[in-house]
């Protein structure tokens, strides 16, 4: 189990055309002690698929899937 010092927030919704590009980005920091809590927003694109895929490989990654109810509940929900 890692000790989480930061936890990053992202908000998700058909982003799937980028989504990789940030997730790698937030994993490549040299600062290591962090979680990844992505909030996907009821996105119909594959931005779901590439979750699951990146939370299979890296468990940094907490997804959490909601209907899309927008980015403030998606923010909120993700401090939770």
């Amino acid at each position: 189990m890692i000790d989480v010092e930061i936890s990053v927030v992202i908000p998700v919704y058909n982003t799937g055309k980028f989504l990789a590009e940030c997730l790698d980005s937030v994993l490549s920091q040299t600062f290591q002690n962090l979680e990844v809590i992505c909030v996907n927003d009821g996105s119909t694109d594959n931005s779901e698929e590439i979750l699951a895929q990146y939370s299979q490989k890296d468990n940094r990654i907490k997804v959490i899937n909601q209907k899309n109810q927008g980015v403030v509940t998606a923010r909120n929900n993700g401090i939770s």
